[in-house]
């Protein structure tokens, strides 16, 4: 009797949930308090543990995570200004990889930098997040964030696979529409239709889903194929140029704050991948990038005066 008892206790030990199988994000936390001067500098470091516990203790899905499947990324949290005893006004930068099938190398998934951060904290409370309701400015907008990173990386390991957190991330959104005192990045018509919500417009417009199945054929069929079959990966890339080509021609939004975030990410990594392809795929995917990403023209450029530096 007492054997099957010590065994029952241990298969409900077993059972257990542990933090080591429900977490996805595996988040470094950074604040930059630099430009603030005459405050209690040991808020900003409560600050940047209640943010560290938030991204990292929530459970975003309703999936297992093994400590080794955990989304690598990072959150940098600049602050500008004070505006109030508790209210601070600077930019967030959002940073994600993802590991590559067969290879120590990760890929850069986002870069994005938000200049619409303010928010209120007050020492030692705890951040808490509703999706029913806007709340705090600074939980919504790390919830959306968490949201943007899970449906990225879903998307690049299955088709469309990040839809249901894209549709969380666009609740979010609509729960921020009516809020007040200042809190910018939420609504249509802010600035120049680079903000929360034209991102998460764009990626459920169904103009842009072929640029969701770039991300689907970039990652899985090109970058995860390298490691056996280099050209024949680094050609599927290709193609999810020609691709993201045809998107920028129609021009779905004429700001196309989606494909910026996409080259924010992949610039450097496109120059990467094809300084070492041969002359025709050279000089094709340099005139496609040109066109759809002058901005990087000149990163560009490396790829067909250099030999050397490949992927």
């Amino acid at each position: 009797m007492k054997l099957q008892k010590y065994i029952l206790l241990g298969i409900l030990l077993l059972a257990l949930p542990t933090e080591s199988y429900q977490q996805e994000l595996r988040c470094n936390v950074q604040i930059n308090s630099q430009k603030i001067q005459g405050t209690n500098r040991q808020l900003f470091q409560t600050l940047q543990t209640a943010v560290y516990e938030f991204m990292n203790n929530t459970p975003w899905t309703n999936h297992i995570y093994g400590q080794d499947e955990r989304i690598e990324c990072n959150v940098m949290l600049t602050l500008n200004e004070q505006i109030g005893s508790d209210e601070f006004r600077g930019t967030i930068q959002i940073q994600s990889r993802r590991p590559i099938f067969g290879t120590s190398y990760n890929t850069t998934m986002l870069n994005i930098v938000d200049n619409n951060l303010q928010f209120r904290y007050i020492e030692f409370d705890q951040l808490e997040f509703s999706d029913t309701r806007h709340g705090n400015n600074l939980t919504s907008i790390l919830a959306y964030y968490a949201y943007i990173i899970l449906g990225f990386d879903y998307d690049s390991f299955s088709y469309l696979g990040g839809t249901e957190y894209f549709q969380k991330a666009e609740r979010i959104v609509n729960n921020a529409q009516n809020t007040t005192d200042g809190e910018r990045g939420w609504k249509a018509y802010e600035g120049n239709r680079k903000n929360r919500y034209w991102l998460i417009e764009n990626i459920l417009n169904t103009k842009y889903r072929p640029l969701r199945e770039v991300n689907y054929k970039y990652h899985r069929l090109g970058l995860d194929r390298m490691s056996d079959k280099l050209v024949e990966g680094r050609t599927e890339i290709a193609e999810a140029l020609t691709s993201i080509q045809r998107i920028f021609r129609e021009k779905p939004d004429p700001y196309m704050y989606y494909l910026q975030v996409f080259f924010d990410a992949k610039s450097d990594e496109l120059v990467n991948l094809f300084t070492e392809s041969f002359p025709a795929e050279k000089t094709r995917v340099v005139n496609i990038l040109t066109e759809v990403d002058n901005a990087n023209v000149s990163k560009y450029n490396r790829i067909t005066s250099t030999d050397s530096g490949g992927f």
